[in-house]
């Protein structure tokens, strides 16, 4: 009988390491998921190229257009509405909530050593760029993992 109770002891203890290994793996792939959107949305914010400052020779980049095409991209690659919550049957369950955009302009001297200590985040900018950092929290699969926030940070630079 002991040996019964021991080998269900047993089943319980290896169904909830299965648990675990499971929710680590899609855990990874969720942030890697976040941090390509992130990066991807940075990366079409930093070619909003600001046309009227082209024409007298400043290479610069749109706030406005940046700021709106890199919250499209977002929304977009996270499957997200206009307010940044997750589509009904996705797989995020939290709102995406966007800390910082930040585009760094003409109007800096490059090299640029841009950080945020906020965050702990810097990066140095050879060229006009974007900065973005967003929050993102894990929907867990099982309970046996704590709850998981990341500051997914992201940089691109204009390129021409």
């Amino acid at each position: 009988m002991y040996k019964l109770i021991a080998f269900l002891l047993l089943i319980g203890f290896v169904m909830l390491l299965h648990a675990l290994q499971a929710d680590e793996e899609i855990a990874l792939q969720a942030l890697f998921q976040g941090k390509r959107s992130v990066n991807r949305a940075a990366h079409a914010a930093a070619q909003q190229i600001d046309i009227q400052k082209l024409k007298e020779g400043i290479v610069s980049i749109d706030p406005a257009e940046a700021e709106q095409l890199a919250y499209d991209y977002l929304q977009s690659n996270l499957r997200l509405d206009a307010a940044n919550e997750p589509l009904p049957g996705t797989f995020w369950r939290s709102r995406a909530e966007v800390l910082v955009f930040e585009v760094i302009n003409e109007d800096r001297t490059f090299p640029y050593m841009y950080a945020n200590s906020a965050y702990d985040y810097s990066v140095t900018l050879q060229k006009p760029g974007v900065v973005m950092i967003v929050r993102l929290e894990y929907p867990r699969t099982y309970t046996v993992l704590g709850p998981i926030t990341w500051e997914i940070k992201g940089a691109a630079e204009l390129i021409y």
